[in-house]
């Protein structure tokens, strides 16, 4: 709809299935319209991704949605987040969760990012620059573990830092496309499973890609 933020969690995300109330509830708090380039602020509650510089996106609405919904956020969790961006998703998760350990690689961004988050009052957000593929491992374990970037494939670093019963959302696949991968540990096995199709712009590490062919600008369900 983009009309207002109480028609995006409405139309976009409560009638296109996302059931969680604790998260609905936060989208209607951390409004999105902080979180976007001055410039599109009249499309803040349209349901698509939203060009940053350094050619990152803010993710589209029901795309953010679908993956913190798969992390099944009670509030007590320690989460990784990996990806900072414009802070949007962190600021869902700072919500949702008791602490959120938060990664970007774009010096810039993060920086921005956590002036953002300060400036809105967010306390319980820890800030790191450095290579998202790699996790934080200071920090681990973690309850549970959001890649907002594509993937080649689950890292092995992130599986590490994951907790027991922890629960990890990444996209995986090529500049082609993606498949939303969520992931259990239990008794130290990674067990995985893919839901939906999905377009991210790449995550560039050591465990991510060495650089990508034709950048996509999406971040999407399609």
């Amino acid at each position: 709809m983009g009309n207002s933020l109480e028609d995006m969690v409405e139309f976009d995300l409560r009638r296109r299935g996302i059931t969680d109330a604790r998260l609905l509830a936060a989208f209607g708090k951390a409004d999105r319209k902080a979180f976007v380039p001055a410039l599109d602020r009249e499309k803040a509650y349209e349901d698509r991704p939203l060009q940053l510089t350094h050619g990152q996106t803010v993710s589209q609405p029901y795309m953010v949605a679908l993956m913190l919904q798969e992390l099944k956020l009670q509030g007590s969790e320690k989460v990784l987040e990996i990806g900072t961006g414009s802070g949007y998703q962190t600021a869902l998760l700072a919500e949702l969760a008791k602490e959120v350990w938060t990664v970007e690689r774009i010096e810039f961004l993060a920086t921005t990012a956590e002036d953002r988050l300060l400036d809105l009052g967010y306390k319980n957000i820890r800030y790191r620059l450095g290579d998202g593929s790699l996790g934080w491992p200071e920090g681990a374990p973690y309850d549970r573990i959001v890649v907002s970037a594509a993937c080649p494939d689950v890292p092995d670093a992130l599986v590490e830092q994951l907790g027991e019963g922890g629960i990890l959302a990444v996209p995986v696949g090529d500049p082609n496309g993606q498949v939303l991968v969520v992931g259990v540990k239990q008794s130290g096995v990674f067990e995985k499973r893919r839901t939906i199709d999905c377009m991210f712009v790449p995550l560039i590490g050591a465990q991510g890609f060495a650089h990508w062919p034709e950048q996509q600008q999406k971040d999407r369900a399609p």
